[in-house]
């Protein structure tokens, strides 16, 4: 799905929002924040034994982790990882027992995710994937809770959708709290507040697709006052962690002086790395870019991957440019762009 991430030269239209995310897509990132080894150590009882000198605390006896509620364990393990659980699995019996429901869900997820997308000898099927994450969901696995809220929502069920969404965030899922914060943005009408909040919580655990979320809502004063240093500091971490269209809105903030310092150097660099890793509207500008400052080669090679992309107006500068160039040069630079690999993004 092609969005604008920029008001346009023409029409300035605002920023738009993302659709939802696919976890499978993603990067590890809706890990916990807390290793399973904090979550082990925090879980000790203490108590308090005085003496006529000193008072100290020390362990309890009393360390028998699988008598924990249930509701408390998958407050601290329901985000955790397939690996997360095996390390934490293995510090004892009481918890290898305790943490069993979740090393099952991460079963099922496999499974569901197998269904969805034809892999491991398995045809697609998206009403066997929705089951088995809906399983996996049942025996507290946050990320089978996302799984199968995204099934949900592209069936056009979306208020359970969001119900899953909603128990995967308040577990603490960065990409539960994300899809909940663009759900409440889509919303008939838009809960803006909700939205922020939730985006908020996401991105500061490094969910780098909330951060550029959030940063738009900043930028057009959507759920929170317009602020645009902090949307652009939002920008920039987006960016830094790889989100390509965070890198082109950074590019044009240090561009424009929009909430950074303008730096003309800066701008360059990421609409460069947001033009190598396929952003069309990156490849425009870098290509008008490498036409101003005369390397004419380079110059056709992103403005025709720009063409390719969608990008009408980049081939008329294309065209230009070709005129100018010797028939060996001009072939060289189209084969340069038959050969160009967009380098990995998020």
């Amino acid at each position: 799905m092609k969005e604008r991430t920029w008001p346009s030269r023409s029409d300035g239209s605002i920023f738009t929002a993302l659709p939802f995310i696919n976890k499978q897509n993603l990067p590890d990132k809706h890990t916990s924040t807390k290793s399973p080894t904090t979550a082990i150590r925090r879980s000790y009882k203490f108590t308090s034994k005085s003496s006529p000198s000193s008072s100290k605390s020390t362990f309890s006896d009393h360390r028998d982790f699988s008598t924990l509620p249930f509701d408390v364990l998958l407050k601290i393990a329901a985000t955790f990882t397939l690996p997360n659980l095996r390390a934490a699995s293995l510090v004892c019996k009481s918890w290898g027992d305790a943490l069993r429901p979740l090393r099952d869900a991460m079963l099922f997820l496999r499974w569901g995710k197998m269904f969805k997308h034809g892999r491991g000898g398995v045809k697609p099927n998206l009403h066997k994937a929705l089951d088995s994450f809906l399983k996996g969901a049942a025996r507290g696995s946050t990320l089978a809770m996302v799984d199968a809220g995204l099934i949900y929502w592209e069936m056009g069920k979306k208020e359970e959708g969001i119900a899953l969404y909603g128990k995967a965030a308040e577990l603490g899922d960065p990409a539960g709290q994300c899809n909940l914060g663009i759900s409440y943005l889509q919303a008939e009408p838009p809960n803006m507040k909700e939205a922020v909040k939730w985006l908020f919580q996401a991105s500061v655990a490094g969910f780098v697709r909330a951060q550029y979320q959030l940063a738009l809502c900043l930028h057009q004063g959507r759920g929170a006052n317009r602020n645009l240093p902090e949307a652009a500091r939002w920008y920039l971490r987006a960016a830094e962690g790889g989100y390509v269209r965070a890198m082109y809105n950074t590019s044009l903030c240090y561009s424009f002086g929009d909430g950074l310092g303008q730096s003309h150097r800066l701008a360059r660099k990421w609409m460069k790395r947001a033009a190598d890793r396929g952003h069309s509207k990156a490849q425009f500008e870098h290509g008008l870019g490498l036409f101003a400052e005369g390397d004419m080669m380079k110059a056709v090679v992103y403005l025709e991957l720009a063409t390719r992309a969608g990008e009408t107006a980049a081939a008329h500068v294309k065209n230009v440019i070709l005129q100018q160039l010797s028939a060996p040069s001009a072939d060289k630079a189209i084969l340069l762009a038959d050969n160009w690999h967009t380098l990995h993004s998020h």
